[in-house]
């Protein structure tokens, strides 16, 4: 993932603050085996401090690639939105000549995969994942020895993926002057389509601790 300065995570703060705001859906890419293309799987995940925390189907054909090679990548991606050439227009000319692009989000895991597959720690892996999607405890005990989920622990596996590295990007033209980035920001809200909100309340939020930027 390429990042220019301006588009750099502020902080680790920032991008695990962004990560915890409901951005836990992400894509697991892992290498493929000798003469195949990567495969990739969305999932969602939850963290336990180093490691990031899957389950996944054990029929789903990852495993064996796993097995050959550990090495994956995990990739978070949201508050996006395409930006159309006249919104990004320099004053004096025509708006049409303007050059268009994506603003968006997005943090990219390097990570050692680790399977899963005794049964209680793949009860522990998936009482820790309820524990954050379903915070409220509406779920019935997640046990190897009861239903419904003890007979279902055999039909998983289990991964931790332990963070090797963590590269974040912004990308909400942090190098345009404020009034730019502020005239973009309204239009998003004015236009409202898909997540034109959330990218304008991420592009806002970074004005507010940049102000100009400063190479």
């Amino acid at each position: 993932m390429f990042i220019q300065p301006w588009d750099a995570s502020l902080d680790d703060t920032e991008w695990q603050t962004w990560i915890t705001e409901g951005h836990d859906f992400g894509i697991l890419s892992v290498n493929g085996l000798p003469g195949h293309a990567p495969t990739t799987v969305p999932t969602h995940f939850t963290s336990d401090g180093n490691h990031l925390l899957v389950h996944l189907a054990r029929p789903n054909p990852v495993w064996h690639t796993l097995e050959h090679d550990p090495n994956v990548t995990f990739t978070v991606i949201g508050d996006y939105a395409f930006i159309p050439a006249p919104w990004r227009a320099k004053p004096g000319i025509p708006p049409t000549d303007g050059v268009p692009t994506s603003y968006y989000a997005a943090v990219q895991f390097t990570c050692q995969a680790h399977i899963v597959d005794d049964p209680e720690a793949k009860a522990e892996l998936l009482r820790r994942q309820m524990a954050h999607f379903q915070p409220d405890g509406d779920h019935a005990a997640i046990a190897v020895d009861q239903p419904p989920y003890g007979r279902m622990l055999s039909g998983i596996r289990g991964l931790r993926l332990e963070v090797a590295e963590v590269r974040a990007k912004f990308k909400y033209d942090d190098h345009k002057p404020v009034e730019h980035r502020t005239g973009v920001a309204d239009r998003l809200l004015e236009r409202g389509d898909g997540l034109d909100k959330p990218t304008a309340r991420q592009q806002l939020r970074r004005l507010e601790r940049i102000g100009p930027w400063k190479p």
